[in-house]
């Protein structure tokens, strides 16, 4: 028997509150730093971006003073910082990051162009001490992969030296594209659509009618009726709010960056009829981290629309944290309120109780910027412009990947495949031969060339077990292994799994280890990717096996041990 005397008990200072003690110094310091930031919970996450950005990591002492200032625990100061990408959570023992950070988006195009050898070759000429080369989930730089981030630096189409000699300037401020301004957009008629709306020239009926009429749906994925949204919402008792997600965090996807780096105002207007003829009280602006130059070009833009009294309906912009489940509607709006972005369970839907529990309009960026135009010229203008008749509109694709013009395309919905290849993007590029494409991003699936010939719109791939999404689309060619790019998709889903439920969370991760390890049990990935799409929360985990499933079928001599996967 042990005959050690027990340690004397330790008694907490019973003057003192439980939990880690925080000095007045402390809390005084993080006062000073958030000047005069309201100190609401909704503001959480805003003032965790000014610590990070300040100091380049959060440290356990900051966590405790943002709780004593927030009125928190801070148990849920730290689940917050922990839970976003972008913030580096210190704890208590640990040596902070290096001064730099270099992130090199890894999605499927960007691995096709080469991202892993650049992150090596990077590794290998840099001082982890004072450099670290990190792995980033998509940039929204895809038409120029492979991408990279220093500071607030993107660098497209990076080359080494090009990067190294970013780290160099470690630049905070980020390179502004020439985009149209708020005095160029009024001379070309700018917000004279919004001004007939407010002077109920044009009554919010009419504008949901020719909405409907027009057939614009939700473009950040959905791809519900625009004008059939407003009306429920509208539907509802006051006070409602308005929601913008500018989070278009999905692989492949870049067609919202490219319209705010060139006319934000489309967008802005936009949103202003909207809210007004919805009877919205403010509108929020979610917008991705991975963005900075849209993040500046946002808050100087909507200062000058304020300063103009063009802004009726106050804008809030609010700034993400690198998290793609936050794309999800009702986590983005958990997010604004300063939580952990974890989706909710439905119903209700955010139409009748969304943010702070209210009736909520939740569009995405070109949904918005469409409607100034369509409402000017009809809704027979914009229905026109698809390719036939069982199509209507326009549609921004983002194409990247192997051909010889990647961009933003903007053509008729319903275009086949094949024919935005050749007339929109100068054909396959030089000595490659199409051979899969994923219509719409990393969870809309991957299909074989011989599909190429089907039109690219809602409504095509659903029966295929797959979906047109974001109009993401991803061109993989003869010399491309399709079996690396469905893990490569897989690889993602598994980091972006918010966590919350069991078969999005643990399914991402056995289906990864499952294809690293080579297995080809067809009954046992069936088996998983069928409790994933019956039993996960939200649509992340609902369609992350989208590819897997398409490989399995449509390329079946790729679904075997993995070949050349970095």
């Amino acid at each position: 028997m042990d005959q050690r005397a027990p340690a004397p008990y330790k008694r907490r200072d019973p003057s003192l509150p439980k939990g880690r003690q925080v000095s007045d110094g402390d809390v005084a310091e993080m006062a000073a730093l958030l000047g005069d930031m309201p100190r609401r919970r909704d503001l959480l996450i805003e003032a965790l971006h000014v610590v990070q950005d300040t100091h380049g990591h959060i440290t356990a002492t900051q966590i405790a003073a943002l709780a004593e200032l927030f009125r928190l625990s801070q148990v849920e100061v730290y689940e917050v910082a922990s839970f976003y990408d972008h913030f580096d959570v210190v704890k208590e023992g640990e040596a902070p990051p290096p001064p730099v950070t270099i992130r090199v988006a890894t999605g499927v195009t960007e691995q096709i162009f080469g991202a892993f050898d650049l992150i090596a070759e990077l590794r290998a000429r840099t001082d982890p001490a004072q450099v670290r080369v990190i792995e980033s989930p998509c940039m929204g730089q895809c038409d120029a992969a492979p991408a990279a981030r220093v500071g607030n630096r993107i660098i497209r189409n990076a080359t080494v030296d090009a990067v190294l000699q970013a780290t160099v300037q470690n630049n905070s401020t980020p390179d502004l594209p020439d985009y149209e301004d708020l005095a160029a957009y009024r001379a070309s008629g700018g917000y004279a659509v919004m001004g007939r709306v407010l002077r109920a020239e044009i009554t919010p009926d009419d504008v949901i009618e020719t909405m409907s009429d027009a057939g614009l749906r939700g473009l950040g994925g959905a791809g519900f009726p625009a004008g059939r949204k407003w009306g429920f919402v509208r539907g509802y008792d006051g006070p409602r709010l308005m929601t913008i997600n500018g989070d278009e965090g999905e692989p492949g996807t870049f067609k919202d960056r490219w319209w705010l780096e060139h006319h934000p105002h489309r967008m802005l207007e936009g949103a202003q009829i909207a809210a007004n003829v919805v009877g919205c009280e403010r509108i929020y602006i979610y917008m991705r981290d991975e963005y900075p130059q849209i993040l500046h070009i946002l808050r100087r833009e909507i200062a000058a629309v304020e300063a103009a009294g063009l802004a009726p309906v106050p804008f809030e912009l609010r700034r993400g944290a690198g998290a793609y489940i936050c794309g999800e509607e009702s986590a983005m709006i958990e997010s604004i309120e300063g939580k952990r972005g974890l989706p909710r369970h439905r119903p209700p839907y955010i139409a009748q109780v969304g943010l702070f529990g209210r009736p909520t309009l939740n569009h995405n960026v070109e949904t918005l910027l469409w409607v100034p135009e369509i409402v000017d010229k009809g809704a027979d203008w914009f229905a026109g412009q698809g390719w036939d008749e069982n199509h209507k509109g326009l549609r921004s694709f983002s194409v990247s990947g192997r051909v010889k013009e990647p961009g933003v395309k903007i053509a008729p919905a319903g275009i086949p495949l094949n024919r935005l290849i050749e007339d929109y993007c100068g054909g396959m590029a030089e000595g490659h031969r199409l051979k899969a494409f994923l219509p719409g991003g990393a969870s809309g699936g991957i299909f074989p060339a011989h599909m190429a010939d089907r039109a690219m719109d809602f409504g095509t791939w659903e029966a295929e077990g797959g979906f047109i999404g974001s109009h993401a689309v991803v061109i993989l060619s003869d010399q491309d292994s399709v079996r690396d790019a469905v893990l490569n998709t897989m690889r993602f889903f598994r980091h972006e799994s918010c966590g919350q439920c069991t078969p999005c969370r643990a399914g991402t991760d056995k289906i990864v280890r499952l294809m690293e390890d080579g297995s080809a049990e067809a009954a046992l990935y069936n088996d998983l990717m069928q409790v994933m799409r019956d039993a996960s929360i939200c649509g992340l985990g609902q369609a992350a096996s989208n590819c897997v499933k398409h490989l399995m079928k449509h390329f079946p001599e790729e679904f075997g041990p993995e070949e050349g996967a970095p």
